[in-house]
């Protein structure tokens, strides 16, 4: 208790600007359950609070001094231009308290360079700002930080995801009438089944030290680039983790937001930078599980909250992330849509415009044959390949790999979109193949424009997958695809026109 008394008159003297050497300064004070941050002139100052849970233990000074160094250490991985160091609020010899010096230590901060809080990325998202190229670095930036992330030496995640599972159902079920407990139970039965049919898959799962709490409020935009900060440092059962599952509470935000469109683009490009297996049959069980945490900490919040209208907000959002943790347990029959079509016809932007409409969220897995052909060489799909890489072998190769990633997805439940030209009735009958081995429903859409508007499309082509060049357009315009079995659209309007015509045809498969 002491601790804590002492700390009260720390957190008075760190919110006059004249601790700073900025007297006529304001300092701006943002408290959380477990952290209270200072913003002034350009920095910020994070002071843990004197507590201690069963997952966080800051109770004494020391503790707090280890968990500053160590939220530095980690997070400079993804944020050293925001992370600066760890500085003491120390005892002067008069008894006043000072930032440095040379008296004891009473406490510790982490001292950060603001940003403005406008860039944070549930900011852009309110305003609509999350545009393509955004969302795309932002999952090459995370692709990047699992990649390189540390291994934690853990291949049993199944015992920890069984630990995981029965503490968030644990605290569902205190929440009592604050949320619906007929749900609760239900979402019980579902992820006790999944769990024990996806156990073989989980125990071979690798935990790195991730990110552990990455969100759109934990990401902000720096000099144009996505960086994620914040990272959990004081625990690391919730930092050393399945890559997948880090990813898998960015993607649940984004779903709980409505952010489909967004949510589905980071998916995909995320697995199409990473490399290694990465089985989709898990992300379900974990997107369920982020949200039925979101659920019990929204309730949480609620009861610490005086505010009626917050208070209603709260209830809420705690029951949309228990209806969400319900529905994405829910077993869905997934089917084979292949686009085909010369360069320039439009396949790519209508494959990503279905994906967001088909369940499992979030949305249908797109195999492109460009970036298979650029992961099969060890290069990020907008480097450009030498015409060597297309020669007959590489093309045989790059569309057996197709047919194998489409397989994969839809043994784990997902539905695939998968996108290439198809100019020759062998490709198109063996991508059929693909889905009836599968015992799945496929479409085959053609996409058929005038010459010129491909020529157009491809001369205005900026960062493309795709090596194909207008000499690429003329051999192919030159090529006899043979009879065209799969349903032809016309591909020279709108997006939304060309995208509806797919979805109707869909809807009609058997």
């Amino acid at each position: 208790m002491t601790d804590q008394i002492d700390q009260e008159s720390t957190i008075e003297f760190l919110s006059q600007g004249a601790s700073y050497g900025r007297p006529h300064e304001p300092v701006r004070r943002i408290g959380t359950h477990a952290s209270v941050v200072f913003l002034v002139g350009d920095r910020a100052y994070k002071l843990k609070r004197a507590i201690r849970f069963s997952y966080l233990d800051y109770s004494t000074a020391e503790k707090r001094e280890a968990m500053c160094r160590a939220e530095v250490e980690l997070n400079r991985r993804t944020a050293p231009q925001l992370y600066l160091g760890v500085c003491a609020v120390r005892r002067a010899p008069d008894g006043a308290l000072a930032l440095g010096g040379a008296g004891p230590a009473v406490d510790w901060l982490v001292e950060m360079r603001q940003f403005p809080q406008d860039e944070l990325f549930d900011r852009l998202a309110e305003r609509h700002a999350l545009t393509m190229p955004l969302v795309v670095a932002l999952a090459d930036e995370i692709a990047a930080f699992h990649s390189r992330a540390e291994p934690c030496g853990d291949h049993d995640f199944d015992q920890r995801m069984q630990a995981i599972t029965a503490e968030n159902l644990d605290n569902l079920r205190r929440t009592g009438e604050a949320l619906d407990q007929r749900k609760v139970a239900d979402l019980a039965v579902r992820t006790r089944e999944v769990l024990g049919r996806l156990a073989p898959m989980l125990k071979g799962r690798e935990s790195r030290r991730c990110h552990g709490d990455l969100h759109l409020r934990n990401i902000c935009l720096i000099d144009g680039k996505p960086v994620l900060f914040d990272g959990i440092e004081f625990n690391d059962a919730f930092s050393c983790t399945d890559p997948l599952y880090d990813l898998a509470f960015l993607l649940m935000d984004l779903d709980h937001r409505d952010l489909d469109d967004p949510a589905s683009a980071i998916f995909n490009r995320y697995l199409d930078r990473v490399a290694g297996p990465n089985p989709l049959a898990l992300v379900p069980l974990y997107l369920s599980v982020r949200a039925g945490v979101r659920a019990h900490v929204s309730i949480a919040a609620l009861q610490r909250q005086e505010d009626d209208g917050e208070r209603r907000a709260l209830a809420r959002s705690a029951a949309r992330y228990l209806d969400a943790a319900i529905a994405f347990l829910q077993p869905v029959q997934p089917g084979l849509i292949a686009l085909g079509g010369r360069s320039g016809s439009g396949k790519s932007a209508v494959a990503r415009a279905l994906a967001p409409g088909f369940a499992p969220k979030p949305g249908a897995r797109v195999l492109r044959s460009d970036v298979i052909r650029k992961h099969l060489h060890g290069v990020a799909p907008e480097t450009r390949l030498p015409k060597s890489a297309y020669d007959e072998a590489s093309n045989e190769r790059v569309y057996r790999a197709l047919y194998e990633a489409a397989a994969d997805t839809l043994r784990d439940g997902y539905c695939a979109i998968v996108d290439a030209a198809f100019l020759r009735p062998t490709e198109r009958a063996a991508v059929a193949a693909t889905a009836a081995a599968a015992g799945v429903a496929f479409t085959g859409l053609w996409l058929e424009a005038p010459p010129d508007t491909l020529r157009q499309r491809i001369a205005r082509r900026e960062r493309d997958a795709s090596d194909a060049d207008l000499e690429v357009l003329r051999l192919q315009l030159g090529l006899d695809p043979g009879p065209i079995e799969w349903a032809t659209l016309a591909a020279d309007g709108s997006l939304r026109d060309v995208t509806d015509q797919a979805l109707r045809l869909i809807e009609r498969r058997p």
